[in-house]
């Protein structure tokens, strides 16, 4: 019979175990008990639905719709959510500072009244699954601070703070949200902007701003998010009445002018007029506030949504003054540089030159992919894409010969490029952008950016940025070695001298004579090696005087002496460098005054002087 007995045991094990796991771990721990047992009232935030408030004749009901807190009665409009949250934070901290029994409460039969709490003036009743009664709030009790309270369904007493009266002893409109709108500027997609002047039409377009009326051209993203957020972060000043009405008073019969906000999930968010029964969210500015001194910086308006009339500050009207000049973008150019691959410089007369991306370096592609300057072709980008216009010349451009941009001294072009055909795009390079330069006139210079119907001028000096000549854009580096490969070196200025490694690694004179000064030598070795220029020049000329160089030096990087590069130096530059060319480049580049120096040390040392003989003198005896 034991394996009845085990049997036994295991159902009885079994049961104790079910009962510790479904019902003893929902119990809550002797500390969470005692504080528990502390509060006024226990429930759960997240199953409370609504908050109703009784106070004397008053009723307000607020209610939860889509986690969001609406006032339903006795007016409805959008709640305070964090009054209400702070609210319920409130009820679940709420302690307990004394009981009074319900049997010592009977005991007594004035006691209610004594109390305030046998017909209570003010109630407070949450709905939703598991919520506890009605909570009935009387007088202040005599200890500063706290008050009488108790549950409609019960005569027991408690002494609380007064914490939870004052948050619900109030007005109305105090649970009103005074947020005009729960909408952020990050959805706003679409902004329709009426006044006596006409209407604008701004639609955002993947990360940036357009202007679609009265002209299409581009915004400038920050000033159309600061029009935004000036709605966006309005605070109703006052709740006037609700817009059923008569609305001249308030200016609103005819509005001095309107902006409707549309989010990304509208309907109508995506269309491209602003045709009459459209969604969105409205906002129409009135006249001036005259109920009250304090209201004399207010102005009425009404917003769609909520379907009332509110005051907000006076500065409110500043957006109806904005004009499509104020808003458009005045950025010469707005430049992708994430799809950037090849940027394109043609001058008619002197070619094009042409960039392919590499990595995060540039080529010079019209040049057989030799390596680009890539520190300024960034440099040209940057430039390109912050310069900012300094008029907008016309908005129509119907007489391009008059700024000079039917035949434009210069076109940049900025291109996408695939090396395969794909579902999106073909192969090839895909411009996507462009900016052709005309005329010069004063400061300024005119120019267009791709077929945009617009002239604008810009500052003349960003031509000076745009090198014309390939030659211009080559690396600054213009040897890169190390000095121990440096075989041998000779020096011309008005004589020549010729030093050549040994195969102990030692320098001696192929031409010349003397002690060799091994300091100045290293110094002329480092800075050959990895010699680099200023800028470049460009082409050649003979202003350069590389027929009457003043100095030329020739190095060999192979011990055969066949593998021979030639460093000429030229004339002075205006700008206090000089002119300087090597054979295997193309083109003159500037050379800085210290390597110059360095190219011009003295090879030759100071003979170390014979030591002096020792005086002679008598032996002693």
């Amino acid at each position: 019979m034991k394996w009845k007995t085990t049997l036994v045991l295991f159902v009885i094990a079994a049961g104790v175990f079910a009962y510790l796991f479904f019902v003893e771990r929902n119990r809550p721990g002797t500390e969470e008990a005692t504080r528990q047992a502390q509060n006024v009232v226990n429930f759960s935030r997240d199953q409370v639905n609504g908050v109703v408030i009784q106070n004397g004749d008053d009723t307000i009901d607020i209610r939860r719709r889509d986690d969001k807190w609406r006032l339903e009665i006795p007016i409805k409009d959008q709640a305070d959510g964090s009054v209400v949250n702070n609210l319920l934070l409130d009820l679940e901290n709420w302690q307990k500072d004394a009981a009074i029994s319900a049997k010592e409460m009977e005991a007594d039969k004035n006691k209610l009244a004594d109390y305030g709490l046998a017909n209570p003036k003010l109630r407070l009743k949450l709905i939703g699954p598991d919520t506890p009664p009605e909570i009935f709030f009387g007088k202040d009790a005599a200890l500063e601070g706290k008050m009488y309270v108790r549950f409609g369904n019960s005569k027991e007493t408690f002494l609380a703070n007064q914490s939870v009266k004052k948050a619900i002893d109030k007005k109305p409109e105090d649970f009103r949200d005074r947020k005009l709108t729960d909408l952020i500027m990050a959805q706003v997609v679409r902004v329709v902007l009426k006044t006596s002047a006409g209407e604008m039409e701004l639609q955002k377009k993947g990360d940036h701003w357009d202007i679609l009326k009265p002209l299409h051209t581009r915004a400038d993203d920050q000033k159309v998010s600061d029009l935004i957020a000036q709605v966006t972060t309005a605070r109703i000043q006052q709740f006037v009445a609700d817009d059923r009405g008569d609305l001249h008073p308030y200016g609103l019969a005819e509005p001095h002018g309107s902006l409707t906000l549309f989010a990304q999930d509208d309907k109508s968010a995506s269309r491209t007029d602003s045709s009459r029964g459209e969604q969105g969210q409205t906002l129409q500015i009135g006249g001036p506030a005259t109920a009250g001194e304090k209201e004399k910086d207010q102005v009425y308006v009404r917003f769609s949504p909520r379907g009332f009339v509110y005051t907000l500050p006076k500065k409110i009207e500043e957006i109806l003054n904005s004009k499509p000049n104020d808003l458009r973008d005045r950025h010469l150019v707005r430049i992708d540089t994430k799809i950037l691959d090849r940027l394109t410089i043609d001058a008619p007369g002197k070619g094009k030159t042409v960039f392919a991306r590499k990595d995060e370096n540039w080529t010079i592609a019209s040049r057989n992919n030799a390596s680009a300057n890539s520190g300024e072709v960034r440099r040209l980008i940057d430039r390109l894409q912050n310069e900012q216009v300094t008029k907008f010349v016309e908005d129509v451009a119907s007489n391009l010969p008059k700024y000079g941009l039917d035949k434009p001294q210069l076109t940049v072009t900025f291109s996408s490029f695939a090396s395969e055909n794909t579902a999106e795009t073909k192969a090839g390079e895909q411009p996507f952008a462009s900016v052709a330069f005309g005329k010069v006139e004063g400061e300024n210079v005119y120019a267009r950016v791709g077929d945009e119907p617009f002239v604008v001028a810009v500052h003349r000096n960003l031509l000076d940025q745009i090198f014309t000549d390939p030659l211009q854009w080559q690396e600054l580096s213009i040897f890169n070695f190390k000095p121990e490969q440096i075989h041998r070196v000779t020096v011309t200025t008005d004589k020549e001298s010729a030093l050549v490694r040994a195969e102990n690694n030692h320098w001696n004179w192929a031409k010349g004579s003397g002690p060799i000064n091994q300091t100045n030598l290293q110094s002329l070795l480092n800075s050959l090696a990895t010699l680099h220029a200023v800028r470049w020049i460009g082409s050649t000329t003979p202003a350069h005087a590389f027929d009457k160089p003043r100095l030329v030096v020739t190095f060999t990087t192979s011990p055969d002496d066949k593998t021979t590069h030639t460093l000429t130096i030229g004339a002075p530059t205006p700008d206090g460098m000089s002119f300087a060319k090597v054979d295997e480049r193309e083109g003159t580049f500037a050379l800085n005054n210290p390597d110059l120096n360095v190219l011009k040390l003295p090879l030759v040392g100071q003979e170390s002087p014979s030591p002096s003989p020792s005086p002679t003198g008598s032996a002693s005896r």
